[in-house]
């Protein structure tokens, strides 16, 4: 049952702290293998992995590093060694989850070292910057854990020992416990919202399960498209229903609420089978607890929660939209299908709901009609998103795709 734990921080600057994780992983019953991504100092100790064997990993040197002028280009060429090498550990079988420490330099490597492992490899950043706005999506695996270093800046201290030695107790606990996922049963990606509001999700788990699928449903609030994202890009999926676009309406107008820039771009890169569908595609989300965009303020306005709102989009905004989906969809390598419910996208647009706006509907869907052209396939559907005939037109494009073989039912 000994798990190895691979801890990567800078020794010059954090050796006390790096040794006090590795010897809480010790006490535990586990065993680590040490990475130093310093560059202009040195360990206490020879530690396994040198600043020189993560420089050489990078096809440099140290003093390569050195002369690079600036901490920036230096600490990029430590990341991407110290990526590299956190990849060839892992497929070695050498370890069986990674613990970083960091402020912004350290965080900035962990991060590429946490998107070299697969999901189900815990990969722990123990950061001064946790949970920062400074952190884009797109750099975010899609199972990291990271943990606010209190106090941690420099040196050991009771506050950021107590960080150190719950951060060193989880990762070394996540190896153990980890169920990793099945690597031969297809899987499936779906964007959505909460069931109150996006009901095929309902309609389709159960019939995808009993065609052999596992089916993963994420929820479209920005760090849910991250992580299906981050997935994709590593090929995770048989196919992605690409079913409710809300984040791409948020890049556009500027909310904080996206999954980056690259969003709905990895599947298609990739050439993954795509059912699209224009899901929330008529509004946009921002904090509750901030004010209300000033552009927004005269929208109708639905806040969710104390965290999240919505407001609604014009009707040459969803047309704006509507261009834009299709424009990323359209750079995808295999086969699109968009599926054009024509009579609402979400449960807040139908009569009687605060969102409900016949015009403005229907402008979006002539948006769509006139946006999904070759090579993208387009099915028009006089239903709402919500209908059981909108999961049913799903289910027969998939089930088409199982029969010609576009979606492999078997995975590697």
């Amino acid at each position: 049952m000994q798990k190895t734990i691979l801890i990567i921080g800078t020794y010059d600057t954090k050796d006390p702290e790096l040794n006090f994780v590795a010897e809480t992983i010790r006490s535990m019953g586990g065993s680590v293998i040490e990475m130093d991504v310093s560059v202009l100092g040195d360990p206490s100790r020879p530690v396994a992995i040198s600043k020189h064997d993560v420089a050489a990993a990078a096809g440099k040197t140290i003093q390569d590093a050195i002369d690079a002028g600036d901490e920036n280009h230096a600490m990029q060429i430590m990341a991407a060694g110290s990526a590299r090498l956190t990849a060839q550990l892992h497929a070695e079988g050498r370890i069986d989850g990674m613990i970083a420490l960091g402020g912004t330099m350290g965080t900035d490597l962990a991060l590429d070292c946490a998107r070299a492992l697969p999901i189900g490899v815990p990969k722990y950043v123990v950061s001064t910057v946790a949970f920062s706005p400074l952190i884009p999506a797109e750099r975010l695996s899609a199972d990291i854990q990271m943990i606010l270093w209190a106090g941690g800046l420099y040196g050991l201290n009771d506050i950021c020992m107590a960080t150190l030695s719950q951060a060193a107790g989880a990762v070394y606990g996540a190896a153990l416990a980890v169920v990793p996922p099945k690597p031969d049963q297809p899987v499936i990606g779906m964007m959505s919202f909460g069931s109150s509001a996006l009901k095929y999700m309902v309609h389709l788990r159960q019939p995808l399960v009993d065609r052999g699928f596992s089916v993963a449903v994420f929820h479209g609030t920005g760090m849910g498209g991250m992580a299906m994202e981050s997935l994709a890009e590593q090929g995770y999926f048989a196919c992605m229903l690409e079913l409710a676009v809300a984040e791409i309406g948020n890049i556009m107008v500027g909310s904080v609420v996206n999954a980056g820039a690259n969003r709905m771009t990895a599947a298609g890169k990739r050439g993954t089978p795509i059912i699209a569908a224009p899901g929330f595609g008529d509004m946009i989300d921002f904090p509750t607890w901030a004010p209300v965009p000033e552009r927004f303020r005269d929208r109708p306005y639905h806040a969710h929660n104390r965290l999240i709102a919505s407001a609604s989009l014009t009707g040459a905004e969803r047309r704006d939209l509507a261009a834009e989906v299709a424009r990323r969809l359209k750079t995808a390598t295999g086969p699109v299908h968009f599926v054009l419910p024509t009579e609402g996208v979400h449960a807040w647009d139908t009569e009687g709901m605060p969102a409900h706006d016949p015009a403005a509907l229907a402008e979006m869907v002539e948006g769509y009609r006139a946006e999904m052209t070759d090579p993208i396939q387009l099915s028009v559907l006089d239903c709402h998103i919500n209908d059981e005939a909108f999961s049913a037109r799903v289910l027969e494009i998939i089930d088409g795709w199982i029969a010609d073989g576009t979606i492999q039912m078997t995975k590697g």
